[in-house]
């Protein structure tokens, strides 16, 4: 049977593979599953199967750390001594960890309870679980848990199981799940969403509770303290607060078995000599009360994002400006003001409010972003590239992307608006979804083959057919078919067909010629199409 895709014979049955983002960057990762081994955990003792060494844990920490933050509303910046607090407090733990790891602490600007490791010793606390706290015990046997995930290669062993599933399945290296980080950042950047999101099994929760209180006993502090986080967490889950649940209980369910388990550790280590540890209540009340203070402002600013969302506007607006009103200095508060400006269309304003934003935290991918967006809609078209440029480096964005795209196809030049619209077409946010569309657009006239296929074969009767199939979520109009052929006699045909109409994702099948049985050769390319107008009925 002959079958032709393009140029390309392709047999009688036809598979595509799709490359999923961050593909490449994983190559190396197949090389070391080939010529890992056996390693010994450094917390646990056991001899395990690894092929992600520390050297590459620490990379992939050091790589996905700062997109990971951004994903997460980025460092809280009002009051920079908090995170010192809680980076002192981190290595005072870390110290007793068994693996000496390049061990970072930051505060997330996050309402949501939530604390995560990356492979490597990267950790992060959002400030939404350090006012659920009470002392510092509490946050030592967080912290804890939270190193031993990185220290017992928690993360590595999900890299791993990934990427040995992949390569058996597919042969290729691991793409990452979709997420709803995902739908915000694009390319590498959805490693570290994927990380974030990943779930541990029991073991490795078992694990990080008996080792992670084990940690913050030989640091000094009363291992109790694990018992009570652990009961707050289940008096909370059993509340279902949603943001615990979207947060801190999505990746760490609470159960009473953990406390039970906790309580029983906790004996374990009074009976070896783990007496008269430290809770340091009122050096935690001290460090946390500038947030606390705080408290009301961020309860105003998280229902004004809520508001936005749902499209209140007025509502949002009342809001923020109560919440700045309480605490000025808090750039996520003015970023926000900026973003309703930018809904009403009020630019110059969007803009003095996103710069305003910078100059307390220039750090935050979102307030260079908001800036860039206002200055194109301004007109200015080479500060906006500046700013969103700005914004990539830190957190590679859809939007980022596809505004590049606008601003290049308005400059005419096309390649570069291909280029990025091609980028932010890897998400599925609507910013990916207005890319593809412009993707299309542009690039149809230019590249037909890429998205429709034709296809040739010899059916029963000996009869020539050709199916056209379109790849794409719009209507297409006009779609012509180059065909040629060759018989036994060495004569060579060339014609051309042509389908009016194409429907999204459809496929037309055509009777091309009665008599083919003398074809020695068929080949099928489509050579032009275009959007089709809006059909009425």
């Amino acid at each position: 049977m002959i079958m032709e895709r393009g140029n390309e014979t392709v047999g009688s049955v036809t598979q595509m593979y799709r490359r999923g983002p961050g593909v490449g960057c994983w190559r190396w990762l197949l090389l070391a599953a080939v010529l890992g081994g056996c390693v010994e955990n450094p917390v646990t003792g056991e001899r395990e199967l690894g092929f992600v060494s520390t050297a590459q844990q620490i990379a992939i920490g050091e790589q996905q750390y700062v997109p990971a933050q951004q994903m997460q509303g980025g460092q809280y910046v009002v009051d920079p001594e908090l995170s010192r607090y809680v980076q002192r407090v981190g290595e005072r733990v870390a110290a007793h960890s068994g693996i000496d790891l390049p061990y970072e602490f930051v505060v997330l600007n996050n309402s949501v309870p939530n604390a995560w490791a990356l492979p490597g010793g990267k950790l992060a606390i959002n400030r939404g679980l350090l006012t659920e706290l009470s002392n510092e015990a509490e946050l030592a046997a967080v912290l804890g848990h939270e190193i031993t995930h990185a220290a017992a290669r928690h993360g590595a062993k999900a890299i791993e199981r990934g990427v040995l599933a992949q390569a058996a399945l597919l042969g290729v290296m691991i793409g990452v799940a979709d997420t709803d980080y995902a739908n915000a950042a694009i390319g590498a950047a959805q490693l570290a969403a994927g990380l974030l999101n990943q779930k541990y099994g029991r073991n490795a929760e078992r694990e990080a509770d008996y080792y992670g209180t084990r940690m913050m006993a030989k640091a000094g502090y009363d291992p109790y303290a694990a018992v009570t986080l652990q009961e707050k967490f289940v008096r909370l889950s059993e509340g279902r607060e949603p943001s615990w649940l979207e947060g801190l209980f999505a990746s760490h369910p609470p159960s009473t078995e953990r406390v039970a388990n906790n309580r029983e550790l906790v004996d374990e280590l009074r009976a070896e000599g783990f007496t008269g540890g430290e809770f340091n209540a009122d050096a935690y009340q001290a460090a946390l009360r500038p947030l606390r203070r705080d408290a009301e402002a961020y309860a105003a600013y998280d229902k004004a994002r809520k508001a936005l969302a749902e499209g209140k506007v007025g509502e949002a607006e009342a809001l923020v400006s109560r919440a700045l009103e309480m605490q000025p200095a808090e750039p996520a508060f003015h970023g926000l003001r900026g973003e309703i400006r930018l809904r009403q269309e009020r630019y110059d304003d969007a803009r003095i409010n996103f710069e305003r934003a910078l100059e307390r935290d220039d750090a935050f991918y979102a307030y260079h972003l908001g800036r860039g967006i206002a200055l194109a809609r301004q007109g200015d078209a080479q500060a906006a590239r500046q700013s969103l440029q700005h914004s990539l480096e830190l957190l590679p964005t859809a939007v980022a992307y596809h505004e590049l795209g606008v601003l290049a196809e308005r400059a005419g030049d096309l390649d570069a608006a291909l280029s990025h619209y091609e980028t932010a077409a890897q998400s599925e946010s609507p910013a990916g979804q207005a890319a593809r569309a412009k993707l299309l657009r542009l690039d149809l006239p230019r590249n037909p083959s890429r998205y429709v296929d034709a296809a040739l074969a010899r059916d029963a009767g000996g009869r020539l057919v050709m199916q056209v199939s379109n790849r794409t979520g719009a209507a297409l109009a006009d779609v012509d078919v180059l065909i040629e052929t060759l018989d036994a006699a060495g004569q060579r045909r060339r014609f051309g067909r042509r389908l009016d109409y194409l429907a999204p994702g459809t496929a037309s099948v055509m009777l091309v010629a009665e008599g083919a049985g003398d074809l020695v050769d068929a080949r099928a390319s489509v050579v032009s199409a275009r959007l089709a107008e809006r059909l009425t009925e």
